[in-house]
């Protein structure tokens, strides 16, 4: 998997300091990739997530950073704000040599504070938790490619899946769709590892998690759509809906 983080601190040094930490952690996760950007103010980074779309899966970010006329203010918490009213989602830790800011940290959701100077175990438990969540959060959504572009869909909000033709139609619950170049059987095995998705007849991929209610004839979704059941399908249906919602209590 590859990550974009954002380093943020005026000292160089302290830069090269992490950037050696990410780097070591790195060569000991072949399956990662971090590619590291390095900002010397506060106002670049600001700048780059503002003006140039740049978005960060995680910032290492220091508090104190002086101004122009060299006073030192926290500019860390202040980007942060800034950040956040931008609507950037990026996972925030913190550097500082002082404690006396942790609460403005958590304010801004930042997901941790670190003392420097920084050991690695302390870089590697931090990174070990961002890997873990990642990868948990990776599950929650499946890559479409639609129209020559790679969509990141959640899963969650796929009610059922159509084939029209050659082409299988997405429909998502905020009243969307999605008209795929694929066949229903390759749509059906990225569905598949997710318990909820059931294939019914030649024609749909129903996920049990929108059904309001069954009959012999028809589906109703909980959107008040209507599917009409193929001859055969409801007895088969029925039982892996039972067996779902018995499963899940």
């Amino acid at each position: 998997m590859t990550y974009l983080i954002a380093l943020c601190d005026d000292e160089t040094t302290e830069l090269d300091k992490t950037e050696e930490l990410l780097s070591a952690y790195e060569k000991k996760h072949p399956e990662l990739d971090f590619m590291i950007e390095r900002f010397e103010s506060a106002g670049e980074l600001l700048y780059m997530v503002e003006e140039r779309n740049y978005a960060p899966d995680l910032i290492f970010m220091d508090i104190f950073m002086p101004d122009r006329e060299e006073m030192p203010v926290c500019h860390g918490i202040e980007a942060a704000k800034k950040l956040r009213e931008m609507g950037n989602k990026s996972k925030i830790f913190f550097l500082t040599t002082s404690r006396e800011y942790a609460l403005e940290a958590f304010d801004v959701e930042a997901s941790q504070y670190l003392i420097k100077p920084v050991a690695e175990d302390k870089i590697t438990a931090v990174l070990d938790r961002f890997a873990a969540e990642a990868e948990e959060e990776r599950k929650k959504y499946i890559l479409l490619k639609i129209e020559g572009k790679i969509v990141r869909v959640a899963v969650k909000d796929i009610i059922y899946c159509e084939a029209q033709g050659k082409a299988q139609c997405v429909y998502l619950a905020e009243g969307g769709k999605y008209l795929l170049r694929m066949t229903l059987t390759k749509l059906y095995e990225m569905l598949s590892g997710y318990r909820e998705f059931v294939r019914v007849g030649v024609s749909y991929i129903i996920s049990l998690d929108h059904i309001d209610s069954l009959t012999a004839q028809e589906i109703i979704l909980d959107t008040g759509q209507k599917i009409y059941l193929p001859k055969g399908a409801y007895g088969c249906l029925r039982e892996q809906y039972f067996e779902y919602y018995c499963q899940n209590e």
